[in-house]
């Protein structure tokens, strides 16, 4: 066992009730994107209890948080995620991700006089489409930080997850009304401009490169099968393996969603969602510091080439090109449940989900300390 991770783990451990009684409470009470008070209430007290200074609401959002230990040396930033989904709750398992970055962000600040470092604790909302890290980062939040760290639950002990860009865009078709039986010649169907943008982009998805992913849904259809629908409305997840290669997916994109306007006599707004994800990009040092303790912890990280990587994105990716950071995933399921899938939401609150909060926060801690004492 490393030096340390002989140093953090007692620490740690010591807490690991009131970790898992965090990750339960977030877990009971799941919170969507920039309405997570319960949570940001949670664990601001959960810090100022031990003795930190803390500044709930910060950086002009809400839910976001952050809290300080230590007045030299290199600062590290432990993040904290904790929004839900819409229906199946922490199917991504952020109430882990919030209790693993609340242990090691306490046992740090126990250290950081002694050891010559500075943690910074952040709470950092609305992941799931919302962006807060990036908001974050626009107000300062990472502003001399030398390295970020955070854990995310999956099926697996894997050191990265392969997160790629993402960009969100809502289209909005407008027509015009009319009796479907008795004039429909004077309607101008926009669910029907919908559906063709939709048929558009199922055509485009076989001519696009393989780390590229675009789905949507149907957020509006009109309201009654008799009268033609003026207004429909679809929201895609559009993404690439890079932000460049985002930059020259999206017009295409576009192209085939105002072509549904065009061939119906509709108009359509796309709006472009505000931030976009950048893709994740691992610090290799830090990395190899946390797979050196998870194998002395027994959470051996194994190749994600064996059971393919899992892919998504995150805002970590928008952190990840402004600060040395990492994002390695801790096992809660059994191997082959993914996660936003019920499933995986019940094992983000069970036994195994426990283990990972407390290892995790073992981890992170660990490597914040190497990265203190690394250049000396």
């Amino acid at each position: 066992m490393t030096d340390s991770l002989h140093l953090v783990r007692d620490r740690v451990v010591a807490r690991a009730p009131q970790l898992v009684e965090v990750s339960h409470e977030i877990w009971d009470h799941p919170e969507l994107c920039f309405e997570e008070h319960r949570a940001h209430d949670l664990l601001v007290t959960q810090l100022a209890g031990a003795g930190l200074d803390v500044t709930p609401g910060a950086f002009g959002l809400d839910t976001a948080f952050v809290a300080e230990a230590g007045t030299e040396g290199p600062v590290v930033a432990v993040l904290c995620e904790y929004d839900a989904l819409p229906g199946i709750g922490h199917a991504c398992g952020h109430n882990v991700i919030a209790a693993a970055g609340l242990g090691a962000g306490l046992a740090l600040a126990e250290l950081a006089d002694d050891l010559g470092g500075r943690v910074r604790i952040l709470g950092t909302p609305a992941e799931e489409g919302g962006g807060g890290k990036e908001f974050m980062i626009r107000a300062g939040a990472f502003d001399g930080v030398d390295a970020a760290v955070m854990v995310h639950p999956a099926d697996r002990n894997l050191p990265t997850m392969e997160a790629i860009a993402v960009h969100q865009v809502h289209a909005r078709y407008r027509g015009s009304a009319a009796h479907a039986a008795a004039a429909p010649h004077e309607g101008r169907n926009a669910l029907d401009a919908a559906v063709l943008g939709y048929v558009n982009v199922a055509a485009l998805r076989q001519h696009i490169q393989t780390h590229e992913r675009i789905h949507g849904v149907f957020t509006d259809g009109g309201s009654k099968p008799n009268i033609v629908p003026d207004r429909a409305s679809t929201h895609w997840y559009v993404r690439s393996g890079t932000r460049s290669s985002l930059d020259e997916l999206e017009p295409r994109v576009a192209s085939c969603l105002e072509a549904g306007a065009l061939a119906t006599g509709c108009e359509v707004d796309l709006e472009w969602v505000d931030p976009a994800y950048d893709e994740m990009v691992h610090d290799d040092w830090l990395l190899d510091r946390f797979a050196q303790h998870a194998a002395d912890l027994g959470r051996e990280l194994e190749d994600p080439a064996i059971d393919g990587p899992i892919v998504g994105s995150t805002d970590m990716g928008n952190v990840s090109r402004r600060v040395p950071s990492i994002h390695p995933m801790v096992a809660v399921a059994p191997r082959g449940v993914p996660i936003h899938t019920p499933d995986f939401a019940t094992a983000a609150r069970s036994a195994a989900g426990d283990r990972a909060a407390v290892d995790g926060a073992v981890l992170l801690a660990a490597t914040a300390v190497d990265r203190w004492t690394r250049d000396r």
